[in-house]
């Protein structure tokens, strides 16, 4: 009979590794598409309601982008999303809380020291404070405050600024860097997730 340590184990490697591996492909396409963006350029052919186009050489071929801010008349059948590098990155860091901090050993989440709680209340402030990062970050961006680039960016490094502090009054020192991560990948993946549905939702 398998030792349930050993599967936990060998489970929380896995997720590990998965997620270092998903997380890498999401960074990286991000870095490309901030690329891509800063080097597009507009040209006097380019169609209705295109913003910019750049040629890249990639693998011995020839690619030619063109950047559409709002979608154009007609849209092929076969259209690539870049949404489940975030989606994995998400889930499979999710995974990682709930075997490591959910199910793992109750010091890695709580410290005594710092504030001596119930195990499953430590759990619920967890999840509740995952939710309210999405919550007010997509308050902050409906709000007058979201049509300021710089002022959004200002109030939403305060934001994290503040759950930092919060998090190390409440996690131990493990924990609280552990949600923080958590608190932004929440906002970024959910993000993704309500803009993808407003836009299939309009076609």
């Amino acid at each position: 009979m398998t030792d349930p340590t050993i599967i936990m184990e060998w489970l929380t490697f896995a997720f590990r590794w998965l997620h270092v591996i998903v997380a890498i492909a999401w960074i990286g396409s991000s870095f490309y598409f901030i690329a891509l963006d800063l080097g597009l350029r507009k040209t006097e052919h380019l169609p209705d309601k295109a913003k910019g186009e750049e040629w890249q050489v990639h693998g011995g071929g020839f690619y030619h982008i063109t950047k559409y801010m709002v979608a154009p008349s007609t849209l092929p059948e076969h259209l690539i999303w870049f949404k489940w590098e975030s989606y994995s990155t998400w889930l499979s860091g999710f995974a990682m809380l709930i075997l490591v901090y959910y199910l793992g050993n109750s010091y890695y989440l709580v410290d005594i020291d710092v504030l001596d709680m119930p195990k499953w209340i430590a759990i619920l402030v967890s999840l509740f404070s995952l939710i309210l990062g999405w919550l007010i970050y997509d308050l902050l961006c409906k709000s007058p405050l979201g049509k300021s680039q710089n002022g959004l960016m200002l109030v939403l490094f305060a934001v994290l600024v503040l759950m930092a502090w919060g998090y190390a009054q409440i996690f131990s020192g493990r924990a609280a860097l552990l949600h923080l991560g958590a608190f932004t990948a929440t906002i970024m993946s959910a993000n993704v997730f309500s803009l993808l549905f407003l836009i299939k939702k309009s076609w």
